[in-house]
């Protein structure tokens, strides 16, 4: 048999299952002893198959045909006879005889091989004698079923393959036929139809175990389509969804819908972790650059032409701190906000831009949302340090409330009239550092806690959460240990 490059795409070693004699039998009752070596244990009536047609001269041809191909169903390896024959479809017959052509077959480099290596010898007739020969083949189910063989032998007589290879499924059952057979223009034609068209997640399976009985060149676009180029490509298609999502799409609450279902649904939470942090800390330069340049403009130039410029640094402020607050979400949905609330603590230069930036009255008419933007960043981060979802350490909850606690109080003596969401936002956020400043050490407690002193109301009983937070420092002050 051929050696080489013909074994790499056997499937299960087909030499070992065909023999062949070198006369023409329909009985095995006149078959002589030793002539046929698999068939003896089979069936003793071979079935001529009447459900493909017989051409003239073609496929299935008696009349002219000088190889008999039996093709039977051969149990596999791991399983019995009846659940090898189960495995094939039950229209599939188990046992069946197709009268071929030895110059068609050769286009089968697997058959031509095995014509060349026994016609010789097996055939010992008389010039007058039409010479025929005997195949018998054994057919496994793990490979195909002995209709998907008798296909692959009929496109043996055609050259347009499209007649049986009309859909990835079709392909995936051809292929493994046609690489054992080494029928290589009927690969190409499988290789080069499942390269076009899409495949479903079984089909992929498929075409996966496929993959290593071809060759490098009939593979590589094949795996172009599964494998990456390189291993960081899952962090560089998250890089690029996120970054549409928050900056170039023009429907962008539906994109960050999507892309925030993605990110949830991604199998690597490392992976997510670095491209959240990498985004949240690039959209938190841009907003510290724009409050920076507002808050300290040069005024060497036209009046006219630093207005403009302090507007658009206060529109660009507000539309990366939209982005910002969509990004901290996703890091607290999926609980990779560790760097974040690191990086939010440690905010001293920021925090006092934002409040001479709230100070002044600059921003109302062009950006009224701007600090509620950044108060709810802060309150999400805040909130899930309060609660423990984010394990903060006692000097990052310092830090937090003590650079951000002045910035809530600006905003709640500056920024009027309060809208009915502001307030909630504010209150949320006083209850939220209240929580946090009961977990530091008295010393810390006891100065933050003078700084609330703004959160109390005109009635006293509308700021119980004031009143609970000095309790419980004064309980803790006096009581002994």
């Amino acid at each position: 048999m051929a050696t080489g490059g013909l074994k790499k795409r056997h499937f299960g070693g087909s030499n070992s299952r065909l023999s062949s004699t070198g006369a023409v039998m329909i009985d095995s009752s006149s078959i002589p002893d030793g002539t046929v070596t698999e068939s003896s244990q089979k069936p003793s009536v071979i079935r001529r198959i009447s459900s493909f047609p017989t051409l003239a001269g073609g496929f299935n041809d008696p009349s002219t045909a000088d190889v008999i191909l039996r093709l039977y169903l051969e149990p596999s390896p791991d399983h019995s006879d009846h659940d090898s024959i189960s495995a094939v479809n039950s229209g599939d017959q188990s046992d069946v005889q197709i009268f071929l052509h030895s110059d068609v077959l050769r286009r089968s480099k697997f058959f031509a091989a095995q014509l060349s290596d026994r016609w010789q010898g097996d055939c010992d007739y008389s010039e007058s004698a039409r010479r025929l020969f005997r195949l018998n083949f054994g057919v496994t189910a793990e490979i195909g079923s002995i209709s998907t063989y008798i296909t692959v032998l009929q496109l043996l007589y055609t050259c347009d393959f499209s007649i049986a290879i009309d859909s990835a499924s079709s392909a995936l059952s051809i292929l493994p036929v046609a690489l054992e057979l080494l029928f290589e223009e009927c690969v190409k034609s499988c290789v080069r139809f499942l390269e076009a068209v899409p495949w479903t997640e079984e089909e992929e399976k498929r075409v996966l175990s496929l993959i290593p009985h071809l060759r490098q060149e009939e593979s590589q676009e094949l795996l172009a389509r599964v494998s990456p180029a390189k291993d960081n490509s899952s962090e560089e298609m998250l890089h690029g969804l996120i970054h549409s999502a928050i900056h170039n799409h023009p429907n962008m609450a539906f994109v960050k819908a999507f892309v925030a279902k993605l990110l949830r649904d991604f199998s690597s939470r490392d992976t997510a972790r670095r491209v959240l942090d990498w985004a949240f800390k690039n959209s938190l330069k841009v907003v510290k650059q724009s409050l920076e340049e507002y808050s300290s403009p040069d005024f060497r130039g036209d009046h006219n032409e630093t207005e403009a410029i302090q507007r658009l640094n206060l529109h660009t402020a507000m539309t990366n701190g939209r982005h910002l607050l969509w990004l901290v979400e996703r890091m607290i949905e999926l609980k990779v906000a560790d760097a974040a609330v690191r990086e939010w603590s440690e905010q001293a230069a920021f925090t006092s831009d934002l409040q001479r930036a709230f100070r002044d009255d600059a921003w109302r008419n062009i950006v009224p949302g701007l600090p509620a933007v950044v108060l709810r960043c802060t309150s999400k981060l805040a909130s899930a340090v309060a609660a423990g979802s984010i394990l903060a350490s006692s000097q990052v909850r310092l830090k937090l409330v003590k650079d951000w606690l002045p910035v809530l109080i600006v905003c709640k003596d500056n920024v009027s009239p309060m809208l009915p969401s502001h307030k909630s936002l504010y209150i949320e956020l006083e209850e939220t550092f209240l929580k946090i400043i009961s977990t530091l050490p008295m010393s810390d407690a006891r100065e933050l806690l003078q700084q609330c002193l703004s959160f109390s109301t005109r009635n006293v009983e509308d700021c119980p959460h004031l009143v609970t937070a000095f309790n419980t420092w004064f309980r803790r002050a006096t009581q002994t240990l």
